[in-house]
């Protein structure tokens, strides 16, 4: 082992698309499986009146609907779909619904002119605007199961929340549609240089240089990548000095 390198990520989530994007770039001896374990999926909300609802699909293909991710995990997936489901249960809202669902959607006052106030909160949790009121629903319902002693219940709540905090949370190491472009972060004498590409971060280099050698990629680093290398490059300085 020559030396130790770390790449500090914004989520748990964004950390294991990294390394799976590294896996799949590098393709190592002893771990060759070409996607990993876990399923990329994607989340549609579905706000048409016969076909409404929140489900999972594995093309990134959205006529008609609304679409996120690529997501790390089908099991998480299912279950941030289960809370958004439990907070804002958009498929009461259809037009059309078996006997259970009427009954359901009548005991808790759900009809077809909530359609657009669920769609609207589930997209608003899922782009990254506003997930609070999701968070807040499902904590409270965990709550009332635990005050009534449900304590299964409460745990698959649980699990929903978390879940809902995967789906969440800062992930651009992989971006569907993403191009191709290279930044670039400076501190302490170590550039470090992250590789994009097809809107997969696949890859980076680092080295010991002068501000000056790298100031052009830097500049041209995007501001929304900016706070990442620059983070990485302190990280990369403190393990070279360490």
């Amino acid at each position: 082992m020559a030396r130790v390198e770390a790449v500090a990520c914004g989520s748990l989530h964004e950390a294991a698309w990294l390394e799976r994007n590294l896996l799949e770039a590098d393709m190592p001896p002893w771990n060759r499986r070409p996607g990993g374990e876990e399923t990329a999926i994607y989340i549609v909300v579905d706000a048409r009146p016969r076909t409404a609802g929140v489900r999972t699909s594995h093309l990134a293909r959205f006529d008609d609907v609304v679409g996120f991710g690529p997501y790390l995990g089908g099991t998480r997936a299912r279950q941030a779909i289960s809370g958004l489901h439990r907070a804002f249960p958009l498929s009461y809202t259809r037009d059309r619904l078996t006997g259970a669902e009427r009954a359901i959607a009548a005991r808790r006052g759900i009809g077809p002119q909530a359609r657009e106030r669920f769609a609207a909160a589930v997209i608003s949790a899922l782009d990254g605007t506003d997930a609070e009121p999701a968070r807040e629903a499902l904590t409270a319902a965990r709550d009332r199961a635990v005050a009534a002693l449900n304590f299964e219940l409460a745990g698959r709540i649980h699990e929903e929340l978390a879940a809902l905090e995967w789906v969440t949370s800062v992930q651009r190491v992989t971006v569907e549609g993403g191009g191709d472009q290279d930044i670039c972060g400076w501190a302490d004498g170590v550039a470090v240089t992250f590789a994009i590409r097809g809107g997969r971060l696949n890859g980076w280099d680092q080295r010991e240089c002068a501000r000056s050698a790298v100031a052009r990629a830097s500049a041209v680093t995007p501001p929304e990548w900016t706070g990442f290398a620059q983070r990485n490059a302190e990280l990369a300085a403190a393990l070279i000095r360490a």
